[in-house]
């Protein structure tokens, strides 16, 4: 028979929740269910169980390893497709239901926990109620449709280059409550969050952050499928700001990041900071004459700028596409926020290297660059890369994620040596192809066999390009209709530029190392 909280009961429930505020409140026995047991779901487990909690797991699927695990600490395991509400969680009555980011908020699990007043967070609301386990670190939030891993990465790299302890952690693979209870303990978090961690958060009461600096990288439509609307979407990405106490970093050449800040509820003090590739404002970050430039954080701002480094000194190492320098901005005032020096930020970007799969050169032969944007999972990100380039032999398709890609083939069709489609679902890309760039040399890649794909989308682009040109795989979107993941893409297509051009290449292919889920 199912439990049922009395109303009573329930209130009582409320009030304990409000007071879960430190790792040493009083967890002790509380229910919670956990939804998923992926990397971020078991790091919520895991914690739940060493805060004494009683924890329900319930999961579609569950990796043999981390099942054991569960066991031995204490939680219990409901394997359940969850396409309803399993017996078992009605029967737990839980008290607290903790969401892993994949979960709908339509999912009929976190239905029913709306119908019966159960209250649902994130593993990022969890993270910030027990931070002071080792040491309270600062949080600075990162969020946007695109860049988001680059620049966790360059901010961390920039706060530890100026001898501060500091955490990559959240959407990046590292789940925040990872970084949360690591016995060293850190002097910043930088957190990347998406908008599926966002959806979760609140923006008042115990578990409302209060990041020390909050950046939206840009916003374009993304996900519309799990959000519902491209509102819901913006509007979960906004979330970001709220609260912040020192520096809410927004995008000059977007118009609605510069919204979404204007609109937010802060902490007293907290400046706007502006970042873009024209010339910077007072209080903005920018480029002047090929020089990246400070003119937010100094006294002088109102007619002298910082010189944090120049597009000369980036291209060596790749860094000086468009949308890369745009990262390096936002990192920068991001750093800068917290103290870092130019002169530090400028040092530590001489030894940064971009992620593998993202604009990677994989080879140069016979005058045609073959370029790996995997990462380039939808339009926006395609754009970005496109836009980094001249003429252009695109490899694209894969999963849309319900975004329409017509406006970003009618952008770019000008700059096309030719395209080729891959994906189990082409006909929307061939359409927008035939509409708008008719006389362009198209071709689809029509296997449904995982393992030709790459060769076969590597021998046509072969075909048709010449020296010069670059063969940019920007699938602008996801990989998992024929992939295990945009990695898993962009390994095979280094693997088949390989194959076809032997040693041909000028220079030794770039090697790629692993990388976290994005």
């Amino acid at each position: 028979m199912a439990a049922e909280l009395s109303g009573s009961d329930a209130a009582a429930v409320a009030d304990r929740l409000e007071t879960l505020t430190s790792w040493n409140a009083e967890w002790r026995g509380l229910r919670v269910a956990v939804l998923g047991l992926g990397v971020t779901g078991f790091a919520v487990a895991d914690t739940l169980t060493e805060l004494g909690a009683d924890v329900l797991v319930l999961a579609p699927a569950a990796d043999d390893d981390r099942a054991r695990i569960l066991e031995v600490i204490g939680a219990r395991l409901v394997r359940h497709p969850l396409d309803s509400v399993p017996d078992e969680l009605v029967a737990f009555a839980p008290e607290l239901v903790v969401a892993s980011p994949g979960f709908h908020p339509d999912h009929p699990v976190l239905d029913w926990a709306a119908e019966h007043e159960v209250a649902v967070w994130g593993d990022v609301e969890l993270a910030w109620r027990v931070r002071d386990k080792v040491n309270a670190a600062d949080w600075i939030l990162v969020t946007g449709t695109n860049g988001k891993t680059t620049t966790v990465q360059m901010t961390a790299t920039f706060l530890a280059a100026n001898g501060l302890r500091a955490a990559p952690c959240g959407n990046i693979g590292v789940p925040v409550l990872d970084a949360v209870r690591d016995p060293g303990g850190f002097d910043v978090l930088v957190v990347e969050l998406s908008s599926y961690q966002l959806h979760h958060l609140p923006t008042v009461g115990p578990g409302a952050l209060h990041p020390w600096a909050s950046v939206v990288l840009n916003i374009a439509d993304d996900h519309l499928d799990w959000h519902g609307s491209a509102e819901a979407y913006r509007a979960a990405k906004a979330t970001v700001y709220a609260n912040t106490k020192v520096a809410c970093v927004y995008n000059r050449a977007d118009e609605a990041t510069m919204h979404m800040v204007e609109d937010a509820e802060v902490e007293e003090g907290a400046r706007a900071i502006g970042f873009g590739l024209d010339v910077p404002g007072p209080s903005d970050f920018g480029v002047v004459e090929g020089i990246l430039c400070d003119r937010a954080f100094l006294d002088e701002r109102r007619t002298a700028a910082l010189e944090i480094i120049t597009l000369g000194e980036l291209e060596p190492h790749g860094l000086d596409a468009p949308h890369v320098v745009q990262n390096i901005l936002a990192a920068s005032a991001l750093a800068r926020s917290y103290g870092v020096p130019v002169g530090v930020i400028h040092d530590a970007l001489g030894d940064f290297r971009l992620d593998a799969h993202r604009i990677e050169t994989v080879a140069v032969a016979g005058g045609i660059r073959w370029i790996d944007d995997s990462k380039a999972t939808n339009p926006h990100a395609a754009e970005a890369s496109l836009r980094a380039f001249g003429r252009v032999v695109w490899i694209v398709g894969g999963l849309l994620k319900g975004v329409d890609a017509d406006a970003l083939v009618a952008a770019h069709a000008g700059r096309l040596r030719a395209a080729i489609v891959i994906g189990v679902d082409r006909s929307a890309l061939v359409s927008a192809f035939q509409r708008h760039a008719p006389e362009l040399p198209l071709f689809e890649v029509v296997t449904d066999d995982t393992e030709t794909v790459m060769p076969d989308a590597v021998a046509l682009a072969a075909s048709v390009a010449e020296p010069g040109d670059t063969v940019l795989l920007a699938p602008a979107a996801a990989s998992m209709d024929q992939f295990a993941d945009y990695a898993d893409r962009g390994r095979r297509f280094h693997e088949a530029v390989r194959a076809r051009l032997g040693g041909e290449a000028d220079g030794d292919f770039d090697r790629h190392r692993p990388t976290g889920h994005g």
